[in-house]
């Protein structure tokens, strides 16, 4: 086996995603055969790699399944919180979500332990879209969703062109290939408006129409639902 980057090797192992992996390597949370890591590191199956002081198994069985989430769940993974994510996981199952979505927001997330198919859903450069019905406080303009799909400033960042129909006087559908942090609710608050609810109804060619799933509930799904 090739050398690997460190981030891209833990991602593949299951155990988070490749950004939550360089998160963790920034944190001083990653050793590598007993060295605190750097993000230049490279690995392989021969290394001992800890994460927050656990051993890393690669796992070759990679895992998909579909959640609805819930409003007020935490996509965070964190045991001790009573309105984590994880309470709602497969058991003895090391996964984690794919493109979360902040915890007043619903619908569909996905989960796995394939850091390949994390990467390629999440990464702007490939262009995967998500797909989102929103419903706002205030009526919506045809400047509004001009404006939206244009692009505004989040963060000091301007984002990408973007798809946004209105769909009556206050929700409109928007599909994004990027995933900048709490997107949608900060565009729409550039734009003058602000988010009432906020639905995630599809991620690449998987709709959560499709998977028919009451809140809080998931099941299992292939690789080749998601993207072909």
């Amino acid at each position: 086996m090739n050398k690997i980057r460190l981030a891209k090797y833990i991602a593949d192992a299951g155990v988070c995603s490749r950004r939550q992996a360089s998160r963790f390597i920034d944190q001083q949370r990653v050793r590598v055969n007993g060295a605190l890591a750097n993000h230049i590191d490279h690995v392989d199956s021969n290394d001992d790699i800890e994460v927050n002081g656990q051993q890393v198994v690669p796992s070759n069985e990679k895992h998909y399944y579909a959640i609805f989430k819930p409003i007020g769940v935490d996509c965070k993974l964190i045991p001790s919180d009573p309105n984590s994510l994880i309470h709602l996981l497969p058991e003895a199952m090391r996964l984690f979500p794919i493109g979360r979505l902040d915890k007043d927001s619903h619908g569909l997330l996905l989960l796995t332990n394939d850091g390949a198919l994390c990467h390629q859903l999440n990464h702007p450069d490939f262009e995967k879209e998500k797909e989102y019905i929103v419903t706002t406080s205030k009526p919506i303009t045809d400047e509004f969703c001009q404006q939206m799909m244009a692009g505004v400033s989040v963060k000091g960042e301007i984002t990408r062109r973007c798809l946004v129909e209105q769909l009556n006087e206050t929700q409109f559908r928007i599909v994004l290939t990027q995933g900048l942090n709490r997107q949608i609710r900060r565009m729409t608050k550039y734009c003058g408006n602000y988010v009432t609810d906020l639905k995630r109804v599809r991620i690449a060619k998987l709709t959560l129409a499709e998977l028919n799933l009451e809140p809080g509930k998931y099941c299992s799904i292939s690789r080749s639902q998601i993207i072909s």
